[in-house]
């Protein structure tokens, strides 16, 4: 069956020594990945000429492949090296997405853990607009974050994927943008899609990480820029009463970076200044850094 691209943002993808433009066929049905979910990926992005953390994310995406049993067969480096020369074919007014990925082909002991010798890596960049930054809704997910003894957690696997996009499509059933995740514990973990802070007197406030969620890299990158400003950062538990009973609420993530949270369940709420400063502060930092 051929692949239909026409619906498709501009794509091309690395692999196996060479760019494919467009969306190539890479997994069969034998492929462990397939079957058994041996896939990890981390997510960047270009615009404006710039690439925040770009050396992180090419770093994170090796941690992963180690974590989830995967040998990477691409020093971060070379994935950055060959992101850069991705990036010329495209022209430059679109925001692009940096995808790098492994996957196994072949499974171990009775099929099942994946053979980290067939490791396979591809790197798929493509055209995908930032959202604005004029905010979104959240509705408090029936569905938990897993811990470290029950999923990979420490890896930014596919597997875990599945029950953050049920999460978001219980919310946007109630009406909501995205969903608001808890731990097993009962405390907030993170949203369906990003990381999640509020703030309070002043004081921002963000979960604590506990092994439930990943944090972030624009996560880090923007608790370092508000502290470097004067605002104070807590991480700490966080239950929804403490949502509830927020100035302000934003998130941060790699799609888009700082954007707003206007609704929380039946609660309406204004972009708040420290959002907005932050997201000024994150674009000022990022500029200043032009990839070359």
């Amino acid at each position: 069956m051929k692949v239909d691209t026409a619906a498709q943002s501009t794509t091309w993808t690395y692999v196996d020594g060479d760019w494919h433009e467009g969306n190539p066929a890479l997994i069969g049905p034998r492929s462990h990945a397939m079957w058994l979910g041996s896939t990890v990926f981390d997510g960047a992005r270009w615009f404006d000429d710039v690439a925040p953390d770009l050396d992180r994310h090419c770093a994170r995406v090796n941690a992963s492949a180690t974590a989830l049993g995967l040998t990477p067969t691409m020093e971060a480096e070379a994935i950055e090296g060959l992101t850069r020369d991705g990036l010329k074919k495209f022209d430059g007014k679109t925001a692009v997405y940096i995808r790098p990925m492994y996957w196994a082909e072949h499974g171990g002991y009775m099929g099942v853990p994946a053979d980290p010798a067939s490791t396979r890596f591809a790197l798929c960049l493509y055209e995908s607009p930032m959202i604005p930054s004029t905010g979104f809704s959240l509705g408090l997910s029936p569905f938990r974050r897993p811990t470290i003894e029950t999923m990979p957690t420490d890896a930014k696997a596919g597997c875990l994927y599945p029950n953050n996009a049920r999460s978001v499509l219980h919310a946007q059933k109630r009406g909501f943008d995205n969903a608001l995740v808890l731990d097993m514990l009962g405390n907030v973990a993170e949203t369906g899609t990003s990381n999640i802070f509020m703030a309070k007197g002043g004081i921002v406030f963000t979960p604590v990480p506990n092994g439930t969620f990943l944090s972030g890299i624009t996560r880090t990158r923007g608790i370092a820029l508000l502290r470097e400003s004067g605002v104070e950062v807590v991480e700490k538990a966080l239950r929804m009463s403490d949502f509830m009973d927020a100035d302000e609420i934003f998130s941060t993530g790699n799609h888009s970076k700082v954007v707003p949270v206007i609704k929380i369940e039946d609660r309406e709420l204004q972009a708040g200044p420290i959002a907005r400063k932050l997201r000024e502060s994150y674009m000022e930092w990022a500029h200043a850094r032009p990839l070359g």
